[in-house]
């Protein structure tokens, strides 16, 4: 099996969860597995790189040794898929104070505007592969 990398998110965002069907079906390479932030492995994780197992407002990108949060995991993985949503990559030159503060505001309001699973997601047969 290869190395992947490890993209962690908020299981019961609903945001959350369409942007990790968003990302799957751009995957054409099989860089990513995923895995809820709330699952025991997603703990496991947080633990392992020292990272908050409470504060689960952020979306974390582990590449290898490297831990990428909110605006920059998600840009670095944006340029990493298919499709035309690459051209956002750009905005990685934007300083990281001003991009996650836009990132920190959709956070915040993410179960308000998007809605809550009661559960995290959980993986259909086909997806399953793609989950730890």
């Amino acid at each position: 099996m290869q190395d992947h990398s490890i993209i962690l998110f908020d299981g019961v965002c609903n945001f959350c969860n369409y942007w990790v069907n968003f990302i799957i079906d751009r995957d054409e390479k099989d860089l990513y597995k995923f895995v809820a932030l709330q699952s025991e492995e997603g703990q496991m994780l947080l633990q392992q790189y020292n990272l908050s197992q409470t504060k689960l407002d952020t979306f974390l990108l582990i590449r290898g040794e490297n831990v990428f949060t909110k605006s920059t995991a998600a840009l670095t993985i944006l340029k990493t898929i298919s499709g035309p949503i690459k051209i956002l990559y750009p905005l990685i030159f934007l300083p990281k104070y001003l991009r996650d503060f836009i990132y920190n505001l959709i956070a915040k309001s993410r179960y308000k505007i998007f809605g809550k699973r009661v559960i995290c997601r959980v993986p259909t047969q086909a997806e399953k592969e793609k989950f730890l």
